[in-house]
């Protein structure tokens, strides 16, 4: 008998970019490719917080470099990603949320999530998938999503609809881009417990009806999602594009 082989996980010899990477998901992230043998470049608007990431990482005698980025700046970006890349993964992590009731939105607040959780996520999606081609070479584009891409939620109008709209553009790109060997998916987290989720979790309101909805009756830690970005860039999902990974304690099931 010819048993099948199973697929690496690892990712020696490829390089990842990662935004948002100061704190939260984007640094977990960055951790878990470097640990999965990536060589990983992270970038947010925070120099001081990414020196002191790739210190650490570097330290552990991982490969990391730091890009001082605001996404925002889309000319920057697009330049950036030219002279840096190419990427062989993308984790697009830099994300925004202003909560408020429908009736209470500004257009200032709107324009802010928007231009961030949509814009820039489209524009950097698409530069690196421009090296990609350029260069004749397959890749993993990563954005996190959320959950709220799936479902709707009491003062997060915006919000959901940015994420709803990352999910849209991400399906189309996987159409696309497929015949270039290039595969774009979302992960797709529930509350994550991290500096910017804090206030919500202050709330005991607000932190019973989280609970309430996840079925696993805790909320997600960054760890919660390592796993799912090394899958989605290794070859172990070479057949995964165009969709969403749910890790949401069962929050969707209903």
């Amino acid at each position: 008998m010819t048993l099948p082989i199973t697929p690496s996980f690892r990712l020696d010899g490829k390089r990842a970019l990662i935004t948002g990477a100061s704190s939260g998901i984007g640094l977990g992230a960055a951790v878990a490719l470097c640990d999965a043998g990536a060589e990983v470049v992270v970038a947010a608007r925070r120099k001081a917080e990414l020196d002191t990431l790739v210190q650490s990482l570097t330290d552990k005698g991982l490969k990391a470099s730091a890009l001082p980025l605001d996404v925002c700046d889309f000319s920057a970006t697009q330049t950036a990603v030219e002279s840096t890349g190419p990427f062989d993964i993308l984790v697009n992590s830099a994300g925004l949320a202003r909560h408020s009731s429908a009736v209470n939105t500004t257009v200032a607040d709107y324009d802010a999530v928007t231009d961030l959780n949509v814009k820039a996520a489209y524009f950097l999606t698409q530069a690196v998938a421009k090296g990609l081609i350029a260069a004749n070479k397959s890749g993993s584009l990563i954005n996190i999503s959320s959950q709220m891409a799936h479902v709707g939620g009491p003062e997060r109008a915006v919000y959901c609809a940015t994420k709803h709209a990352v999910e849209g553009f991400t399906k189309a790109m996987a159409i696309e881009w497929g015949p270039n060997n290039i595969r774009v998916n979302t992960i797709c987290p529930t509350f994550v417990l991290t500096e910017l989720s804090k206030v919500t979790f202050d709330d005991p309101k607000k932190r019973q009806w989280i609970l309430d909805k996840i079925k696993l009756n805790r909320a997600a830690d960054v760890e919660d999602i390592m796993g799912s970005v090394v899958f989605l860039a290794s070859d172990a999902a070479a057949m995964i594009t165009g969709t969403s990974l749910l890790v949401d304690g069962g929050w969707t099931a209903d």
